[in-house]
């Protein structure tokens, strides 16, 4: 019932008042009460304890109600100083002079102030606190008040910026109607979330425009519009690093902030988050493209390749100019590169094709090779194994020469050697042109006397052109030039001896003329001449111009070997002829300037001039074919000399030593076997014995037998052997 008389939302005081009056009735009524058994007394004790607890009780209400009203006071001034932070963060927002606005990190708008989307007022009228960002870009890139570039639609536009929301730093321009520019700004916040800013450039655009169009000429305009309209980033600066030109494509690439591209601004200021947001592949770092700009002098041209973010690749290339200044420009080449990459995925599928071509090519070369390699073991075999019964045969004939024979015997001897001769020739010729067309002849170009070489060319067809009733005229000349001694002279003999061949009548002129720093050789003749048609031809293997001609006369190798060997040297070959009047061969080599030249070794069939050989000289023969040296030993004991014998090198050695006596002659065979070679057995016994008088004998007509010979001091007889030529050296030594 006492709940009922008082009003919890009254005053302390005023309940302490109604408790006393509650109090003082009760009292009143307790003296008026006549109960003798004390009952009144009892309540009047019930309603003090009772009074007591009331105001106990009251007073801790009245603590609570402080200290609850104490709470409500504390609470209203926070809310009062949050609502203060909150009008105070949005007022310092709306006092920004560049549009503002945040993100949270689900992307959704928690806040923007006024200037936000200022120019498209229908995207600023949707901005509303829990907008989705891709909302708001879609709605950027429908606004009618955005000026896009030609050929670029809103959509395109809109999915552009979403992939570049994906980086953490985004700087870039937008044009809006009215010429009105925008550079947006946009960053990540530690919470992931996103905060934009919207810069009026306008100002500094039009104000760049102005400078432009006041400072530059109608070439600079020219440079600049066509530095705008490339698809290349491009910076240029001057020699102290400051930047003077450049592109929009430029900022574009690099997402430099329009304020950061004017004139003046220097390198380091300009590329600092370049260096530290960009990687350098590999092979050049962005540390020493720095170093590369500090280093003024002898800048060399740099070019390599940048990635930005994940998706972007730029190519990057630094020249240097002649006023200390450099030139930098940036080239997307992403596209490229993932082309590049579609390219190589679609090449793995011809890789096997490739490699079984590649394969069978091989192969191809092996067998190729194989059979190159089977050709010069025949060239070689046939050089020595063809040219020893050759020799044999030759030296066995003429060991029976002059020996009372019957006269019909006699013409058959004779007939016998001439075919013999051919067979040489022939075989000589097939030898040249085997070597030329295998690419295995070896040549060793120096200086030549080449009145040397035409003197024994002379001496050696006088008497061939004699037995024809032709005129030879070899013009001297003492001049040197620069070719291979032995391909030389046989480009020579080739020559004269065709001519000597298929001229009839008349005769055949040898010479040379000088020129400005050449020698022309020359040779002439009176035979027939040769059709245009057919001087092509003439060049070609077993080609003879006169079908009349005896096969003893030649294959038809000569200027075959000709022409290669020509070309083999570097020596021009030059060719006039005139039906019916004669014929013209010429022969381009390069004048010498090292004074005297190598005498060239020839062998021309000696004369004996009628001296007896001394038949107390011992002559010693090494030769490891047996029917040569026998043919040989014949030969040498008709001629009255005592022949001692050897199949090898070692087996002469051991042969001198047991007999203690030092023959006058030594004829050596190169090749003796598995044992010592010739120049080996003579080196020994020049080494033992001082120069003893001797001839190395071989069929290899290669410059390294040659050389090898040529520096130990042995002088050479090539095989086959011809034996007025082995009777003329034998008289010599």
């Amino acid at each position: 019932m006492i709940g009922t008389l008082i009003n919890p939302a009254d005053s302390a005081e005023r309940r302490a008042e109604k408790l006393l009056t509650i109090a003082e009735a009760l009292m009143r009524r307790v003296e008026q009460a006549t109960d003798d058994s004390g009952a009144a007394y009892a309540q009047f004790q019930r309603a003090a304890l009772l009074e007591d607890q009331v105001r106990e009780r009251t007073h801790d209400l009245g603590r609570a109600l402080d200290l609850l009203n104490e709470s409500n006071a504390r609470l209203a001034d926070a809310m009062r100083e949050a609502e203060t932070a909150r009008q105070n963060l949005s007022n310092a927002i709306e006092t920004v002079q560049e549009g503002f606005a945040l993100f949270d990190r689900e992307d959704r708008l928690v806040m923007c102030n006024s200037r936000f989307a200022m120019h498209l007022p229908d995207v600023h009228a949707q901005l509303r606190p829990g907008l989705a960002f891709a909302d708001y870009v879609a709605a950027v890139g429908r606004s009618p008040h955005l000026s896009l570039p030609e050929g670029e639609g809103g959509p395109g536009w809109a999915q552009g910026r979403m992939r570049r929301h994906k980086d953490r730093h985004v700087i870039f321009n937008v044009r809006l109607g009215g010429d009105h520019w925008v550079q947006v700004s946009e960053h990540r916040t530690a919470d992931g979330g996103t905060v934009i800013l919207q810069t009026d450039v306008t100002d500094i655009i039009l104000s760049e425009r102005h400078e432009r169009g006041k400072l530059l000429d109608d070439q600079a305009r020219v440079i600049r519009a066509t530095l705008d309209h490339i698809n290349q980033g491009v910076g240029i600066f001057d020699a102290e690093a400051r930047l003077v030109g450049w592109n929009q494509r430029l900022g574009s690439l690099l997402s430099l902030p329009m304020g950061r591209l004017r004139i003046g601004a220097s390198f380091e200021n300009l590329f600092s988050r370049f260096v530290s947001e960009m990687q350098a592949e590999a092979g050049m770092t962005l540390q020493e493209l720095a170093g590369w700009v500090i280093a003024t002098d002898s800048r060399q041209p740099l070019e390599f390749a940048v990635r930005r973010g994940e998706d972007l690749i730029l190519d990057v290339f630094a020249q240097g100019m002649p006023d200390g200044g450099f030139v930098l420009s940036f080239t997307d080449v992403t596209a490229e590169r993932a082309a590049l990459e579609a390219l190589s995925r679609a090449n793995e599928t011809l890789e096997a094709r490739v490699m079984e071509r590649t394969l069978e090519l091989e192969d191809a070369l092996a067998h190729a090779e194989r059979a190159n390699a089977s050709r010069s073991r025949f060239v070689a075999a046939a050089s020595h194994d063809l040219l020893q019964p050759l020799s044999a045969a030759k030296l066995f004939i003429s060991s029976i020469s002059g020996e009372g024979l019957e006269p019909g015997a006699q013409v058959a001897l004779e007939k016998t050697q001439n075919a013999l001769l051919s067979v040489e020739g022939i075989l000589d010729a097939l030898l040249d042109i085997s070597k030329l067309e295998s690419g295995k002849a070896a040549v060793s170009v120096g200086a030549v006397q080449l009145g040397r070489v035409l003197r024994t060319l002379s001496e050696e067809f006088a008497p061939v052109a004699a037995a024809k009733g032709l005129g030879l005229v070899v013009i001297p000349c003492s001049v040197v030039v620069e070719s291979d001694p032995a391909y030389l002279r046989r480009i020579l003999q080739n020559l004269i001896g065709n001519a000597i061949r298929y001229t009839a009548t008349g005769r055949v002129l040898v010479g040379a003329r000088r020129r400005a720093g050449v020698v022309r050789l020359e040779v002439w003749d009176t035979g027939p001449g040769i059709p245009e048609e057919a001087q092509n031809d003439i060049f070609k293997e077993f080609h003879r111009l006169n079908a009349r001609a005896s096969a003893s006369e030649g294959m038809g190798l000569g200027l075959a070997i000709v022409e290669r060997a020509c070309a083999l040297l570097g020596h021009p070959l030059g060719l006039w002829s005139e039906v019916g009047r004669g014929t013209c061969f010429m022969v381009q080599v390069p004048s010498s300037q090292t004074g005297d030249g190598l005498c060239v070794p020839v062998e021309v069939p000696g004369r004996h001039d009628g001296r007896m050989m001394d038949s107390n000289k011992i002559a010693f023969l090494v030769e490891n074919d047996a029917e040569l040296r026998r043919a040989l030993g014949l030969l040498l004991e008709k001629w009255g000399m005592t022949v001692l014998e050897a199949a090898s090198g070692e087996e002469a050695l051991a042969l001198i030593e047991e007999i203690g006596i030092l023959p006058d002659i030594f004829l050596v065979d190169q090749q003796l076997g598995e044992g010592i070679s010739g120049v080996e057995f003579l080196t020994r016994i020049h080494a033992a014995h001082g120069p003893v008088p001797s001839r190395l004998i071989t069929a290899n007509r290669g410059w390294d037998v040659r050389a090898a010979a040529l520096s130990a001091g042995i002088e050479v007889l090539h095989k086959p052997i011809d034996p007025r030529a082995l009777e003329a050296v034998m008289s010599q030594l």
